[in-house]
């Protein structure tokens, strides 16, 4: 790989998780590149809208172009504009906020989102990535491997807990892969954020399935047994003939 390249796309994910202004000397400090190599590459960058400075030159954060070749990648996905009806259909059908997210490795990656318009709305996530182990959209997909594959696809050592309700104890996390391998669909209660729970299923147009849909619900109807077996089954019913329609246009 061309070091240059490496590097320059080492600063766009350590600014993509900043979610902001990072100061340079911090990046420097995450990098480990040369101080030289980096205010070079960053000169680079900032002149291709890559990066852009603060007003006094200390921090950087992602520039538009960022933005640009971000959303080139949801326009050429065949799958999205199919799902993204299907979102719409669930939002109407059960008044939640709904995701449509890809497996991305050991996270998924949040491709579309439809926001309920009660007080109760989740934020939308496009764009973002999260932990597969701390979201239903991620259980889902990872109970459609073995054991072994989904043990395999978790970061190595201890899960990090983004909540204090986030399961990050191996075994207790593949016990709750096979309850939802029985259970036909994923839960989670505050696992990635205070407040929210998640019902989650895939959508089998792919074997394994690489995509799932996910009904973001208050934690009050979300540790209701009923309501989540509830909304599972609008999702189970949506998901299908989206999958049902992926195949019989092609995309695979």
């Amino acid at each position: 790989m061309v070091k240059s390249a490496q590097r320059a796309l080492v600063v766009l994910e350590v600014l993509a998780d900043a979610k902001g202004l990072i100061p340079v000397t911090e990046l420097h400090r995450r990098t480990g590149f040369p101080r030289s190599s980096l205010h070079q590459l960053l000169h680079t960058m900032i002149a291709m809208h890559w990066v852009e400075p603060s007003a006094d030159g200390t921090s950087v954060r992602l520039a538009s172009r960022a933005l640009l070749v971000g959303t080139s990648y949801l326009d050429a996905d065949q799958a999205l504009p199919y799902a993204v009806h299907t979102l719409e259909e669930i939002r109407e059908d059960t008044g939640y906020t709904v995701h449509y997210a890809r497996l991305d490795g050991s996270h998924v990656l949040y491709l579309a989102t439809r926001e309920t318009t009660e007080p109760h709305r989740a934020t939308s996530r496009v764009g973002r990535r999260l932990p597969a182990y701390a979201t239903a959209l991620g259980k889902a997909l990872l109970a459609e491997l073995t054991a072994a594959e989904a043990d395999a696809l978790l970061p190595s050592g201890p899960l990090t807990a983004l909540t204090e309700r986030t399961v990050t104890d191996r075994d207790t996390f593949a016990r709750e892969l096979r309850e939802t391998r029985e259970r036909g669909y994923a839960v989670e209660h505050e696992q990635n954020t205070r407040g929210i729970g998640c019902v989650s299923v895939t959508v089998p147009y792919r074997i394994p399935a690489t995509d799932a849909i996910s009904c973001s619900m208050p934690l009050a109807d979300a540790e209701t047994a009923e309501a989540t077996a509830k909304v599972a089954t609008v999702l189970q019913e949506h998901a299908q003939r989206l999958a049902t329609r992926l195949r019989a246009e092609g995309i695979r």
